[in-house]
């Protein structure tokens, strides 16, 4: 029913700002009984920016800590993690993860990705009680809510990083110099996307090397920066 995604899509924008309640549209759309949206990674913190409840909760800190689990493999592959019957029949093996949530109650977990780009930004971790699969359906919906949630996350980065420290006149005049304009249309054409998402796409990158955009600008029109994708890695060289 596109109709329901279209509302959750919407809804989910609309949590720009208060991305703790981030969870609410899936928990509508989904059959599952929780989740949790994380950061962890190349660039960003490992942080819980929304949980639906406490075994949500846990299940992220579990894998922090540990540093394994499906938030771990679905990001490090770019691709959904589905465990229908985690308890009896898993389809992978986390030796420590998996001796943790022994007495949690769990049937199935389900991960997926959040990455903008070549940005891998965290993921979306969800469980059910019971064994359970989700349908195709299911499957592209939580993907397509993925992007717009990555989006979300990103965006909430850059804004405390930036509320974190003051910005200066020269900071603020790079975010609309033309140099800016003609790398976002250069990055738009390699990754194929909006200009909106090649802009943050850029903000992320820079961001995540702790420099300025018009410096990140220049190295992209000069073609020392490439965001095409190459094993998952940013293409870059240097003079």
């Amino acid at each position: 029913m596109p109709d329901r995604f279209s509302g959750a899509e919407e809804t989910l924008t609309a949590l720009a700002g208060t991305e703790s309640r981030l969870y609410e549209p899936f928990l509508g759309l989904l059959p599952v009984d929780g989740l949790s949206i994380s950061t962890f990674g190349d660039f960003l913190p490992a942080e819980t920016i929304s949980a639906s409840d406490a075994q949500s909760l846990r299940l992220d800190e579990l894998q922090f800590d540990l540093g394994e689990g499906p938030c771990w493999d679905a990001l490090e592959t770019g691709k959904p993690v589905f465990e229908p019957n985690i308890r009896e029949r898993p389809n992978r093996i986390w030796p420590a993860f998996s001796e943790a949530i022994i007495a949690d109650e769990l049937g199935a977990l389900f991960a997926f990705p959040l990455s903008l780009g070549p940005l891998r930004i965290g993921a979306i971790d969800l469980y059910t009680s019971r064994p359970s699969h989700l349908s195709d359906l299911d499957i592209r919906r939580t993907s397509g809510l993925a992007t717009v949630v990555s989006r979300l996350v990103l965006s909430r980065a850059i804004r405390l990083s930036q509320s974190d420290s003051e910005v200066d006149t020269d900071t603020r005049r790079q975010f609309s110099r033309r140099e800016v304009h003609q790398a976002t249309g250069m990055v738009l054409s390699q990754l194929g996307i909006s200009a909106l998402d090649a802009r943050l796409v850029i903000q992320g990158h820079t961001f995540a090397v702790g420099r300025s955009m018009q410096e990140i600008a220049e190295e992209i029109i000069d073609r020392r920066l490439s965001f095409a994708v190459n094993e998952h890695q940013i293409e870059e060289s240097h003079d």
